[in-house]
């Protein structure tokens, strides 16, 4: 019996002695969308793609010019090999504006995933080294997939995580 009293207070000891893990959440969708860096890649890109589709417009207008110019002149032609070479000729102008509108898309889009990639990593480096910083165990990521179901409201450091992300961006522009 007096054995058993002094392994139940070791373990007791024992148990007390251990440190609670630190637990927090962070809201991905909530800290991503409100950070202010990101804010201002897709704020660049939207001026960017509406500079781009002012151009593309004003290039398929030239196009449409050069169309009905060239449907004018096969109306006046009569030789076949020359209807062929016009309508062979805006063929191919089509083509060239269409792969130059595709390959200015794609690097835009390019150079936009690029930028939001590297934002991705700022965060997620922030907040590792926001969770060394203030001793956490463990800072669980929540979003649509399902990773966090629940969370109690005082463990959602999300706030605390976008407040510090935005001040440190504001530094350095």
């Amino acid at each position: 019996m007096k054995n058993l009293i002094i392994i139940v207070a070791l373990a007791f000891s024992f148990f007390s002695c251990q440190q609670q893990a630190k637990i927090g959440f962070v809201d991905n969708g909530k800290v991503i969308n409100a950070y202010q860096e990101k804010k201002d890649v897709e704020g660049k890109y939207k001026q960017k793609d509406e500079t781009f589709q002012k151009r593309r417009d004003s290039m398929i207008s030239a196009y449409r010019l050069e169309y009905q110019e060239a449907q004018l002149k096969a109306s006046k032609l009569r030789n076949q090999a020359q209807l062929q070479e016009l309508s062979s000729e805006i063929q191919q102008k089509e083509n060239l504006l269409t792969q130059k509108i595709q390959f200015e898309q794609q690097q835009m889009q390019q150079a936009f995933n690029a930028e939001i990639d590297s934002v991705l990593s700022k965060v997620r480096t922030f907040v590792d080294d926001y969770g060394k910083r203030n001793g956490y165990t463990y800072i669980l990521g929540k979003n649509e997939a399902g990773s966090v179901m629940y969370g109690k409201e005082e463990q959602d450091i999300s706030q605390a995580i976008i407040d510090e992300l935005n001040a440190n961006y504001k530094k350095k522009e």
